[in-house]
């Protein structure tokens, strides 16, 4: 094909409001955009066309974006996994029971009441594993008590506080029937919850001075010696 019959087939394409690209695969020829913007730029083109290139753009810009959450979400993925393969040698150290009951003392102090008035102990939190971690290292560290636990929700009022109560019984291994009455936020009456997978705040009580005050003390005495 000649560069007059090419040019001739190029200006016909333009005016169908084809874009450069669009240009290029119909004639599967390798032009240059700056030739066929030379070739074009006296072109009319018919209307619509700029609808026609937003909708393009649009549609690569989403296109664009969908990869780069796949591209983000593996450099993520993999940026975990090197964290875990790095600190993978502390598996086991909580089997050490001095290191469990530095760990336990470190996370009451982060959530936990310090007040010893009341002779227990009195921890709060969301999320299901720092509930969990906490009792499991609570039950390691000292022998307790079952029948000295309690615990009460604290959850928003369009919530299902009967699920609630089973599913923080199964996350904390506590009898339903050790639950008190669950409290319900006064100022979530009339709003729906947004985030769906929250299950309040679970509130564990502990009835033992002695434990509570040796948790107490253990941070005092890492930090500040005997």
């Amino acid at each position: 094909m000649g560069r007059t019959e090419l040019k001739e087939k190029v200006i016909k394409l333009r005016k169908q409001g084809k874009t450069y690209l669009e240009i290029q695969k119909g004639l599967k020829v390798s032009i240059p955009k700056s030739t066929l913007s030379y070739w074009c730029h006296n072109i009319p083109l018919p209307f619509g066309y700029q609808r026609k290139i937003r909708e393009y753009n649009n549609f690569n810009l989403n296109k664009a974006r969908k990869v780069a959450l796949v591209v983000n979400r593996i450099k993520r993925e993999r940026y975990l996994q090197s964290i875990v393969k790095r600190n993978m040698h502390l598996k086991g150290v909580l089997k050490n029971r001095d290191v469990a009951k530095i760990t336990l003392a470190a996370l009451y102090l982060g959530e936990g009441s310090k007040s010893s008035k009341r002779g227990s102990l009195m921890f709060g939190n969301s999320d299901p594993f720092i509930i969990g971690l906490f009792l499991s290292l609570l039950r390691y560290c000292y022998s307790v008590d079952e029948k000295k636990f309690r615990c009460t929700l604290q959850c928003r009022a369009d919530q299902n506080i009967k699920k609630l109560n089973k599913f923080w019984s199964r996350i904390t291994k506590i009898p339903s029937s050790q639950f008190y009455k669950a409290r319900i936020d006064p100022r979530t009456i009339g709003k729906p919850s947004k985030k769906l997978d929250y299950k309040g705040v679970c509130c564990i009580n502990y009835f033992s001075a002695d434990v509570l005050l040796d948790l107490l003390q253990i941070p005092k005495i890492i930090y500040k010696g005997p």
